[in-house]
């Protein structure tokens, strides 16, 4: 710890990722990574953006890609903030719409989320002092939204949830976007496993003022090393997202990134065949290890949320990491015996399913 690190910096817990180790070659089932390429449409539009124009700043408005997010989320492009990653937008959202305990008067109310959810949400809170809440999810890991109807600073809810992989319809949201309305708090909808059969909240942007939906492309698009994502919600929640971005880096997305992620975009064809691909997978993995006597949360993402018979998950984490399969292990109190296990190809999961087999027979 360094005496040059102010109060804010000393207090932080920072997020940790899932480990990218260098020491050999793995099944690598652990960041939630699509397995299969992005859109060939994407490597045209990269190539053709690599020009001398890369001499020139970006668009700081990102019309291209705002643009075909619109198209694609059917709304208009006002309604569509583009960023970095969706958790550069998260913690722009933190920042614009949930108040801190050096800016509100008095201490404000906590902002509420699931106990078991995206661990980067308390590392937000706690980066812009902002008392936070968790709700317990259900005994099944499900979110009841009717636990959130209490007086609170806003609620973000990823929906599916990570790491359990269990989603909520849109109409379950309602009873809260409207209790959070008059109470004139904001509600976020994290969307970032929604391509792998949820349903979307965005249509519901429309009747709530204060309801965003966040969105990636490094999941359901196959993006992850382009760093792209966007917002969806009233203008006047794009406006604040606007103000914190541009007290920080007005060009946050650079050329090579806003072609691609706009081609990503217009290729639904593609993305939709390649995650039905997954969504097949995912649900084929998870009769398996039920048949194997495995306890798999049913799941709507691009990864499942499991517990092996007999076998404790650190053990049974470490024990695939030894056979050069990673997988994610969250070492608390109710989720220290599970493991997230991210979708890969038909041939790394017979892999997995495998090694599974051996380890719970030994």
């Amino acid at each position: 710890m360094s005496r040059f690190w102010n109060r804010r910096v000393r207090n932080l817990e920072p997020y940790v990722p899932g480990e990218q180790p260098r020491d050999r070659q793995y099944i690598k089932l652990n960041t939630n990574e699509n397995p299969y390429p992005p859109s060939p449409a994407v490597f045209e539009a990269i190539h053709r953006a690599a020009s001398d124009s890369l001499r020139l700043y970006p668009d700081p408005e990102c019309t291209e890609f705002r643009e075909a997010a619109a198209r694609a989320c059917r709304v208009k492009p006002e309604w569509v903030f583009a960023g970095n990653g969706s958790d550069e937008i998260l913690a722009f959202v933190f920042a614009a719409f949930f108040e801190s305990s050096a800016d509100a008067p008095g201490e404000p109310l906590p902002i509420l989320f699931p106990d078991i959810t995206y661990s980067f949400y308390p590392v937000y809170a706690g980066l812009w002092d902002i008392p936070a809440g968790t709700i317990p999810l259900t005994g099944d890991f499900s979110v009841n939204v009717g636990d959130y109807l209490v007086p609170s600073g806003g609620v973000i809810l990823p929906n599916p949830n990570a790491p359990t992989g269990k989603a909520l319809a849109p109409g379950d949201l309602v009873p809260l976007a409207e209790y959070l309305l008059k109470q004139g708090k904001a509600l976020v909808i994290d969307e970032a496993y929604v391509g792998f059969g949820a349903e979307s909240a965005v249509a519901l942007t429309a009747e709530y003022p204060n309801l965003l939906t966040v969105h990636t492309l490094s999941k359901s698009h196959s993006l992850a090393g382009l760093r792209t994502g966007f917002a969806i919600g009233h203008p006047d929640l794009v406006e604040g997202l606007r103000r914190v971005r541009d007290s920080f880096n007005s060009y946050t997305l650079d050329r090579l990134a806003l072609a691609g992620a706009a081609a990503a975009l217009g290729d639904n064809a593609y993305y939709d065949e390649v995650n039905r691909k997954v969504a097949a997978t995912r649900d084929r993995v998870s009769r398996e290890l039920r048949d194997m006597g495995f306890s798999a949360v049913p799941s709507s993402a691009n990864f499942i949320f499991i517990k092996a018979p007999g076998l404790p998950g650190k053990q049974l984490h470490e024990a695939l990491r030894s056979r050069g399969i990673l997988v994610r292990h969250f070492n608390k109190p109710r989720t220290a015996d599970y493991l997230r296990v991210s979708i890969g190809t038909d041939d790394e999961m017979d892999i997995f399913l495998s090694e599974c087999r051996k380890l719970i027979r030994s």
